[in-house]
């Protein structure tokens, strides 16, 4: 196996980066979800082939990728994916709103379970949906914290006009893999109230330890035929600029609604998009492998640290992503990210723009060389000291 190194970031100066330019060149930038490593060999190699053609028109389609999705569903988890059930999109977030655009109609209701990654509550303003919040339930024991789904407030958050249950399967921020346990619960749920369960899986393949990802739809068939799953190589395989998603939609009637909004808003995946996404899917895992690994020691270095120098702040510790979730409430400071991005030059995701539950919290990218991040965690521990 080659030796990837992880423990280095790659110089991004020059390439526009959002992450990097958004606060100036004196903050450390901790927040948005893209890592600080490059991308496998093999999507390198893919992109310089294309390049070799001069021409970059229309493409509409993929069969070759989405043969390689629906390997990859039937290797990793044992769910048999029809390629025809396949739409490709231009990235995870237009998925999203493209569901919501097509389940149901305006003034229906959104079911979400916040804290939750904030386009899920931005989609349901734009498509002017009912957002019915089923908050996922806060447990702590010293500074450890974890999140659990509770059936009961799932239910108690749905009415007559729900007609969509949007999931985040892993759940971003909490970083929880599901179990199969809390996954049928919500599929009894959504049976029992006829909602379609959309489901956010682009974290599907950052499973740190021994954590294991269960895809939602893959539970039984009646579950996966009211299912729309979202999938995409952009987070585990750190190619989120060249835009390539895929919504995998068992019901031919719901496939053609959102293959038909998909065309009416423009949402066309670029060229080389297609070509990333295969290659990281057919020739990206020994890459990936290793930078699991590197990603799981992160985030035990981060939980340790956190538990060692910031007495009073809580952590999860991530089954899955690179994103980690910090609880500030009890030492008194109610806006961490403006806090540590003034104090500490540190650039965090502020809690409350995640919804319900979110205030008082940051979210934390631990997807860097270890250097980064205890530079990043030291700066926190000199800003909490000298308040």
């Amino acid at each position: 196996m080659p030796v990837y190194d992880f423990t280095q970031n790659v110089d991004r100066s020059g390439t526009h980066s959002v992450k990097w330019t958004m606060y100036g060149e004196d903050v450390l930038p901790m927040w948005v979800a893209d890592m600080e490593f490059g991308v496998p060999p093999a999507i390198m190699e893919a992109l310089r082939a294309r390049l070799e053609h001069p021409v970059f028109g229309y493409q509409e389609d993929s069969p070759s990728l989405r043969a390689a999705i629906a390997e990859r569903q039937a290797a990793r988890y044992g769910w048999q994916v029809n390629p025809d059930w396949i739409v490709l999109l231009p990235g995870l977030v237009a998925g999203l709103n493209l569901v919501a655009h097509v389940v149901g109609e305006r003034g229906d209701g959104v079911v979400i379970t916040p804290p939750i990654y904030p386009p899920f509550l931005h989609v349901c303003h734009l498509h002017d949906r009912q957002q019915q919040d089923a908050p996922l339930t806060l447990h702590r024991e010293g500074q450890l914290m974890h999140y659990t789904l509770d059936a009961d407030v799932l239910r108690a958050a749905i009415t007559e006009r729900s007609r969509l249950l949007l999931f985040c399967n892993p759940h971003n921020p909490a970083g929880r893999t599901f179990t199969r346990e809390e996954l049928l619960q919500v599929a009894a749920v959504a049976e029992q109230h006829n909602l379609i369960l959309g489901s956010d899986e682009i974290h599907a393949e950052l499973t740190l330890g021994e954590s294991q990802h269960i895809p939602l739809a893959s539970l039984a068939p009646e579950i996966e035929a009211r299912s729309i799953t979202l999938v995409a190589p952009s987070k585990a395989f750190n190619i989120p600029g060249l835009g390539c998603a895929a919504a995998i939609i068992p019901d031919a009637e719901l496939r053609q609604k959102l293959r038909m909004a998909k065309f009416g808003f423009g949402a066309l995946t670029n060229n080389l998009g297609y070509v990333a996404a295969e290659a990281a899917f057919r020739h990206g895992d020994e890459w990936l492998t290793a930078l699991l690994a590197q990603l799981t020691i992160n985030r035990d270095m981060m939980v340790e640290f956190v538990q060692t120098h910031l007495p009073g702040v809580a952590v999860t510790r991530p089954q899955a992503t690179y994103l980690s979730w910090l609880d500030f409430r009890e030492i008194g400071i109610e806006k961490p990210a403006a806090f540590f991005l003034e104090k500490a030059k540190v650039a965090l995701n502020e809690g409350e723009t995640f919804g319900q539950g979110g205030a008082g919290f940051a979210r934390l990218n631990f997807g860097c060389s270890p250097g980064m991040l205890m530079e990043g965690l030291g700066r926190l521990e000199q800003a909490i000291q000298t308040r």
